[in-house]
């Protein structure tokens, strides 16, 4: 077995603990005229996973999770969710999913408490399951004190807490959050994270997007989506090891200068600033960084530059250039 093919302790108890298939998606397709929103998407999540979607705005995240949710049929393909068939079962799978849309989609005029009350009723929660429920969740997410404040008063991280409230008030085994912390503050997307981890701890399968780094390294897998299409599947730590001696940093005063000076290096795929360092991410048939660092320095050192240049490990976000770049990364698990 090959080193980097060696799963970490984490990881392996991360797999051990996920149980069944809880999504199954095979084929899935969904096309606008000749425009392909999703292409062809296959895809397995275990039941306790926290998986993430990362891709820029129109890569077919949000069309893939309405599919998911029954709101959309697909033009071709299959979708297994708890062991019902969509479309056929939409309606018996809605009641066991929770959904959390881009954006805020409830009612402004109504307060948090009447929100919450309304939605446990839609999901067909008995009155005395409301009296429970209603309460509890307004002390889960800090919304006891607020109760009575309309939803449209509240600021977005107060939004997004009121919304994940009301997406979890039955109790769901799955929930999917379509870009839920878009526009809020750091601490609200990192209070708004923890509560994501409360409730899979506590079961709940969570399926999230988002378009930030951060938060992708966050979850327990991963899929990475451009133009429709799954580029890149497989834990955080692992898609990294897929780079594995293929990154490195060059610190310099001058480092504008050069990257311009190394722009057009053939040994080079991408090159960053970050500071006083210059993030470069390697070709993918190219040398390993540690001889990588030798060439660049001789090379700066005859042009007379002051540098120095050391191997890195390699970020989600290298991943996300190098499958920008065309790379094939596939099922990393």
């Amino acid at each position: 077995m090959k080193q980097q093919d060696v799963l970490s302790t984490q990881e392996l108890t991360q797999l051990t603990s996920w149980g069944r298939p809880l999504v199954e998606v095979s084929g899935l397709t969904r096309k606008f005229g000749s425009l392909v929103a999703v292409d062809a998407v296959d895809l397995t999540i275990r039941e306790g996973e926290v998986f993430g979607f990362l891709g820029p705005n129109g890569a077919g995240k949000s069309t893939l999770f309405r599919m998911l949710m029954g709101l959309m049929r697909p033009t071709r393909g299959a979708i297994r969710i708890l062991g019902l068939d969509l479309p056929r079962d939409a309606d018996r799978v809605r009641n066991q999913v929770g959904y959390m849309a881009q954006r805020f989609a409830l009612y402004e005029d109504l307060t948090i408490q009447e929100n919450l009350e309304f939605a446990a009723e839609i999901f067909g929660l008995t009155r005395g399951e409301r009296r429970r429920r209603v309460p509890e969740q307004l002390e889960n997410l800090g919304l006891t004190e607020r109760r009575n404040q309309r939803a449209g008063t509240l600021s977005g991280g107060w939004k997004q807490r009121l919304a994940l409230a009301v997406a979890t008030v039955h109790r769901p085994a799955l929930l999917l959050l379509d870009e839920p912390t878009a526009g809020v503050d750091p601490d609200s997307r990192r209070q708004f994270w923890s509560e994501i981890f409360e409730l899979a701890g506590a079961g709940t399968t969570i399926l999230v997007s988002t378009h930030y780094m951060d938060e992708a390294t966050r979850c327990h897998r991963l899929a990475m989506m451009m133009s429709g299409r799954l580029v890149a599947e497989g834990s955080p730590a692992r898609l990294e090891k897929q780079l594995r001696d293929r990154v490195l940093e060059i610190e310099a005063p001058n480092v504008t200068e050069v990257i311009d000076f190394l722009q057009t290096d053939p040994l080079i795929a991408s090159v960053t600033q970050l500071g006083h360092r210059a993030h470069v991410l390697l070709v993918e048939d190219g040398p390993k960084a540690a001889e990588a660092c030798q060439r660049f320095d001789l090379r700066l050192a005859e042009a007379r530059f002051r540098t120095r240049s050391r191997p890195c490990e390699a970020t989600l976000e290298d991943v996300f250039v190098a499958v920008t770049l065309g790379e094939d990364f596939g099922g990393a698990e």
